[in-house]
């Protein structure tokens, strides 16, 4: 059932409210008793919807989740509410009071910005998407700062808008799409789109080229807890920039436009930058700061002789560093009793769970071994992560 307003009904609901929390094992038993007085579909599409609220709530929370409506596919590419709200916030900061939401999906930015303030125009072609983001602004009480409106946003008038954001699809029939102008839109139509207003705001992929980014646009990464979520092109802010944005936080690095790091023998501690200052290439910032080198010119790893506790990167104190032999790790292992072993890489091909089922860890410690390169060595280093 693709229809949502069946469950926006009041029995749709009532049936929502009582299938929530059930157990897999008991859906069917439910399921069956359910059907006595309710139309079979209905009951397929509670279930259904009450999976999907599940799973929404590891990016909404779970009081919202279970308010909200979802599709699978919007549930998947959906912006995660903490990024929504950050983004939300730094528009409003830039003084945007309207946003023409183009791509608007289910409807999680157009949430994060309404309940920023924020007049919300929410566009998406979909029937069943735009519908749904509808549902979710009548859930939220949000309804007042947010018209759904289902259309091409390529035919949009935004010029009553302050800003513009664009989140255009990034996965087709086949998959993730890694070429920018294979969006839906083309990201050379969202720039486009992006600088006829005062401000905007582009999400793209993460790994995007760094060679794509417009001269005129500020580039931003974003991640949350240490997951990398998403980049996004600013227009109207600071062309030219490059930034990494932790949440929660916020905490953001601004680059300097630094040259690479020197490369130098391993010191007393090894620095694991966060995924978005390395994807927004601002590790010699890092290491700058550190007062650090790289262990191989090719390789994210910064390495310095003293403790300095920076949110950008996580510090282990080293212990050992071998040439990549798995026997040998697994005898220091055996020597030392370590039963909990992490196994991080970075320019290595051997998988982690591959290494731990060869060297079977046993005992009460714990270790964290790094396969990587020194000078272009195969290497493994021993720690664990530094007391601050």
């Amino acid at each position: 059932m693709n229809d949502l307003a069946p469950l926006l009904t009041p029995e749709g609901r009532a049936l929502l409210d009582e299938v929530r929390g059930t157990a897999p094992a008991d859906e069917l038993a439910v399921a069956t008793r359910l059907r006595r007085d309710h139309p079979a579909p209905l009951v397929s599409a509670a279930f259904a919807q009450a999976r999907l609220r599940q799973r929404a709530v590891a990016k909404f929370g779970t009081e919202d989740a279970h308010r909200m409506f979802f599709t699978p596919h919007g549930v998947e590419q959906s912006t995660r509410a903490s990024v929504a709200a950050y983004r939300a916030a730094r528009l409003t900061e830039l003084g945007v009071t309207s946003v023409a939401d183009l791509c608007c999906g289910i409807g999680g930015d157009a949430i994060a910005l309404a309940r920023a303030g924020i007049r919300v125009l929410a566009v998406d072609r979909d029937p069943a998407t735009a519908a749904t983001a509808r549902a979710n602004a009548d859930a939220l009480g949000l309804a007042g700062l947010i018209e759904v409106r289902e259309a091409d946003v390529t035919e949009v008038d935004t010029s009553g808008h302050d800003a513009v954001f664009v989140d255009p699809a990034r996965r087709g029939g086949r998959g993730r799409i890694f070429d920018p102008e294979a969006y839906s839109p083309p990201l050379s139509w969202a720039v486009a789109a992006a600088r006829t207003a005062r401000v905007a705001a582009l999400k793209i992929a993460p790994g995007v080229p760094h060679e794509a980014v417009p001269a005129d646009a500020e580039a931003e990464w974003i991640s949350d807890h240490g997951d990398v979520k998403e980049a996004v092109l600013w227009f109207g802010t600071e062309p030219g920039a490059v930034r990494a944005t932790l949440l929660p936080g916020p905490r953001a690095l601004r680059g300097a436009g630094l040259p690479d790091p020197p490369v130098r023998p391993l010191g007393r501690y090894l620095y694991e930058p966060d995924g978005a200052v390395i994807r927004a290439h601002l590790v010699a910032d890092v290491a700058a700061e550190l007062d650090g080198g790289l262990l191989d010119a090719t390789i994210a790893y910064v390495t310095a002789d003293t403790l300095r506790p920076t949110p950008y990167a996580t510090a282990y104190e080293i212990t050992d560093q071998l040439p990549f032999n798995v026997k040998k790790l697994k005898a220091l292992l055996r020597e030392r009793g370590v039963g909990v072993l992490t196994v991080k890489k970075r320019g290595s091909a051997v998988e982690p769970e591959e290494l731990r089922r060869k060297v079977k860890p046993q005992g009460p410690n714990a270790a964290t071994v790094f396969l990587t390169r020194v000078a272009g060595a195969p290497t493994m280093l021993i720690g664990a992560p530094a007391a601050a």
